[in-house]
């Protein structure tokens, strides 16, 4: 199967791409260093030649209102050169939960991606994930200062980028879902909580204290992040994750 891939050069198109390669697929890591444009559809004709399945890990550059546009401008063109191409298989990568925070511009603008995916011409399917593993620090950091993280009692259940791939790829060489997936790793955390378990693995000793209303997940209300019924729960613990990266 001759499969796109749409930002095949980050950090889950690059795992993706390769665990189809590996599976005997025919794959095509499209990005804009391999002269792909989303916003101005060059290189996609050509990107998506023969291809029978593409799949949309690609991503915004800011994450406030100017997302909106960019989805609405990406998704159009990527679905008409689809079209076009014959593809018979459109997958995007979404966020679990993301209907449930219309607070958040990017979630708003990821709304958006999917309501133009299922209106398409094309079968589809979107794999909604929860958080990276691999974010968590970056989320720290929003409300670190030297003495303390503040972080909200968000509940969690966080999720590696390679069970990410995993999932994407599996759901890529299907039939369309024509539906959402969820997938998450096995473990329901809340925020504070992670942070408590990068720190102490990391020896940092700052107090993490809980603040409602502290960074972007202030936005989230209950436990809409987390996993609905039916969801693909990932192996890998965070714990065990974080172990791991921290011994590399």
């Amino acid at each position: 199967m001759k499969i796109t891939v749409i930002g095949g050069t980050g950090l889950i198109g690059s795992q993706v791409v390769a665990l189809l390669q590996k599976a005997g697929h025919d794959v095509v890591a499209a990005s804009l260093s391999s002269g792909v444009d989303l916003l101005t559809g060059a290189g996609l004709d050509e990107a998506l030649a023969g291809a029978h399945t593409v799949i949309n890990v690609s991503n915004s550059p800011t994450f406030d209102d100017r997302s909106l546009d960019f989805f609405r401008t990406t998704v159009g063109n990527l679905l008409g050169a689809g079209e076009r191409a014959g593809v018979r298989h459109q997958v995007a990568l979404s966020i679990v939960g993301v209907d449930q925070v219309p607070d958040l511009d990017y979630y708003r603008a990821k709304v958006l991606q999917e309501d133009l995916l299922r209106d398409g011409p094309t079968p589809y399917s979107i794999v909604r994930a929860t958080q990276f593993f691999e974010f968590m620090d970056a989320v720290m950091s929003w409300t670190a200062t030297d003495g303390e993280v503040r972080l909200p009692a968000t509940p969690l259940q966080p999720i590696a980028s390679a069970d990410v791939a995993a999932a994407l790829a599996d759901v890529a060489v299907g039939e369309p879902l024509n539906g959402t997936l969820d997938v998450a790793g096995p473990d329901a955390l809340t925020l504070d909580e992670i942070g408590r378990i990068t720190l102490a693995a990391r020896g940092d000793d700052r107090p993490v204290v809980v603040d409602d209303r502290a960074g972007m997940f202030a936005a989230v209300r209950g436990d809409v992040l987390t996993p609905g019924p039916g969801a693909r729960l990932a192996p890998t613990r965070y714990r065990d994750w974080l172990s791991a990266s921290l011994a590399g």
